[in-house]
């Protein structure tokens, strides 16, 4: 068993709590289904937004899903002009067998255009 990282990200439509509940809760979803993994695999994940959402913490929406004994981590991004506005991304410390190439980062929606490299 290896620690493997993975990244994802999601833009939001508009900075409202459920609207991020749902949509943290999509992409950290997402995450898991296609790396075949369980909360039980997951250390640890630091999710940042950017600094035009303010109604609630990402963190909150993977206790939502019942993902409660993981240390979760809160932080904002750089304000930087230009970036891509309303976006969550997850980093994620996982428990799998997966080599470093088969890990599938997820960026689901507008947010695919961050990381075309990695995207999945």
């Amino acid at each position: 068993m290896a620690v493997r990282a993975v990244r994802g990200a999601v833009q939001l439509e508009r900075d409202d709590a459920g609207h991020m509940e749902e949509q943290v809760s999509e992409l950290l979803t997402a995450v898991l289904e296609r790396n075949g993994l369980t909360g039980d695999d997951l250390i640890s994940i630091w999710f940042t937004a950017t600094p035009d959402l303010h109604s609630a913490f990402p963190a909150a929406a993977a206790r939502g899903l019942g993902i409660v004994d993981v240390p979760l981590i809160c932080a904002q991004e750089l304000d930087i002009a230009g970036a891509m506005p309303r976006v969550v991304r997850l980093l994620a410390h996982v428990d799998t067998e997966l080599p470093k190439s088969e890990v599938a980062h997820v960026y689901l929606g507008a947010a695919a255009a961050l990381r075309k490299d990695i995207a999945q």
